[in-house]
């Protein structure tokens, strides 16, 4: 039997790899990225929210995390998102 037959399905999470997905500046923000990426099947975190509050010199952030073999899905998730939001803000500025 080979290394990877032995393997158990918690050794995959032992060896995974977390990226930043996204960078936000409040924890609200971060965690509806969460939310939405986690709706689509994609298993995300949001850190760092305990420093994003501070009022100093070197803000925090608030980085949102996922494994590495979600990551391109989860970043295109979020353009769409991003993407979704200006067009919006450009059609109310329009109507006013």
């Amino acid at each position: 039997m080979s290394d990877n037959e032995k393997r158990q399905p918690s050794d995959d999470l032992d060896h995974a790899s977390l990226v930043t997905v996204a960078k936000r500046n409040c924890e609200a923000s971060a965690s509806v990225i969460v939310s939405v990426l986690q709706d689509e099947g994609i298993r995300a975190v949001a850190t760092g929210g305990y420093t994003a509050g501070f009022r100093a010199e070197a803000p925090g952030v608030v980085r949102v995390l996922t494994f590495e073999s979600e990551a391109e899905r989860a970043k295109q998730i979020i353009a769409e998102i991003e993407a979704e939001i200006k067009s919006s803000q450009n059609q109310a500025s329009e109507e006013e």
